[in-house]
């Protein structure tokens, strides 16, 4: 059903990453899942007040915010689609994470009222009338709302839309939501002595569900906004491009910034050869930043370091100083080694790369270093760069 409609729907479908393209799937998944949910909510609103089932009632009311959050999402793919302009220099595309907040807080907010009205509920109870139809209903709305989250997920995937995961994380917990309700209303069509109103009590559920998808799309939307680390298939894309090239020694100092779908922009170090011609490794340069723009759609700003590599007492020193600093902590790297020869001392000028997981502060690695230099030679002094990653 899926590549069904993308093939009539979506004009040059494969092409996910042409703008065009991508607006026009946020266009078809929007207006999809706005009618699915509008009729969803439809048949569980008239068969929850005919039977008097406030959690099928609630289930109808969730079904219509999600036919809110998809009229936003489509709003939000129409401005994500605009060109940068001077306001804008990046682009439109991170309007997604605003909007996948805001479909957090509408969620949590029908979950909250869902929740109030269900403890009302418990201390009040009226017991529901059960019937065959509410039962077609539920089985169908669960269903249809399985679909429209694999199908928010595929798409979601395909054209790296935060918003299409989000629906695609409530569509599914609508599921277990709707299961939950199904089963207050089949209870009291087997336990018929029952004294206790079930329906209430899978409201209350219902409700948590609720809340808790959109407390999971909120954090994944906070984290997109505030910045977080690039994935591991980015930092992959990236090295095995750089690998690609004889004269790139090394990579380290890698920044990714994500502006959006489709709008990353890099900036990285790379180590070369100093005894190199500078115009033929500056040639590699932009011919490594033409590479990762053209076949990975990343916009990279390259930096390049030049190094020693035809002395043999200064490879030697680089190799021991990156082990000892390995003995510190196994996850430990060094970069930009210099060596600086003088009188009465020397000088080794390098930068560590320390990840985030090693708790110690910045003066305790300095400290460690240095101690685990002056193993190798006491005339040694550091000049040292921590740099977290």
């Amino acid at each position: 059903m899926t590549e069904l409609l993308s093939r009539l729907f979506v004009k040059d479908y494969k092409n996910a990453t042409n703008p065009a393209v991508r607006t026009a799937y946020g266009t078809m998944v929007s207006i999809t899942g706005i009618i699915v949910n509008i009729l969803l909510f439809v048949a569980k609103f008239v068969v929850g007040t005919l039977f008097g089932a406030i959690s099928i009632v609630g289930d109808a009311v969730n079904n219509l915010s999600d036919a809110g959050t998809q009229i936003i999402s489509l709003i939000s793919f129409r401005i994500a689609a605009k060109p940068a302009d001077r306001e804008h220099p990046f682009g439109h595309a991170r309007i997604e994470y605003v909007t996948s907040m805001i479909v957090s807080f509408l969620v949590m907010l029908v979950g909250f009222e869902l929740l109030k009205s269900s403890v009302e509920q418990i201390f009040s109870p009226e017991r529901p009338d059960s019937s065959p139809v509410a039962i077609f209903v539920l089985i169908g709305s669960m269903i249809c709302k399985l679909w429209l989250g694999l199908f928010n997920r595929t798409i979601g995937k395909r054209i790296d839309s935060s918003v299409m995961r989000a629906t695609a994380a409530d569509s599914l917990s609508d599921v277990f939501a709707t299961g939950a309700v199904l089963i207050a209303t089949v209870l009291p069509m087997i336990f018929t002595e029952m004294t206790w109103n079930p329906d209430a009590y899978m409201g209350v559920i219902v409700a948590v569900l609720i809340m808790v998808a959109g407390v999971r799309i909120l954090n994944e939307a906070k984290n997109a906004i505030l910045g977080e680390a690039p994935s591991e298939e980015i930092v992959k894309e990236i090295t095995e491009t750089v690998d690609r090239y004889e004269g790139a020694l090394g990579i380290h100092d890698m920044v990714v910034h994500n502006y959006g779908p489709g709008r990353i922009i890099a900036s990285l170090h790379i180590e070369v050869d100093g005894s190199v011609d500078v115009f033929e490794t500056h040639d590699m340069i932009d011919t490594i930043e033409k590479d990762l723009r053209e076949n990975c759609g990343i916009e990279a700003t390259i930096h390049m370091d030049p190094i020693v590599t035809d002395d043999e007492q200064i490879n030697e020193l680089r190799a021991k100083t990156a082990e000892a600093v390995k003995k510190i902590h196994p996850s430990m790297q060094i970069h930009d080694f210099r060596f600086v020869a003088g009188a009465t001392h020397t000088n080794l000028i390098f930068d560590v790369v320390v990840p985030f997981e090693v708790k110690m502060s910045e003066a305790e690695i300095k400290s460690a270093v240095a101690e685990k230099i002056k193993e190798i030679n006491p005339t040694y002094f550091v000049v040292l760069n921590v740099d977290r990653t």
